[in-house]
């Protein structure tokens, strides 16, 4: 199994990520879904700048 940009999974934890109610590093290693979460991140960090 592996996640996308818009796997549900994915987007509940870019919102924690986002809230502050997780880290980056407290992503699990579940399949491909920390590099996935940090790819939506850094995207939306560069739109912002």
């Amino acid at each position: 199994m592996t996640f996308d940009k818009n796997s549900g999974l994915v987007i509940v934890w870019v919102n924690m990520v986002q809230n502050g109610t997780y880290t980056r590093d407290q992503i699990p290693k579940m399949f491909n879904l920390r590099e996935v979460v940090a790819e939506v991140l850094d995207e939306q960090a560069e739109d912002a700048a």
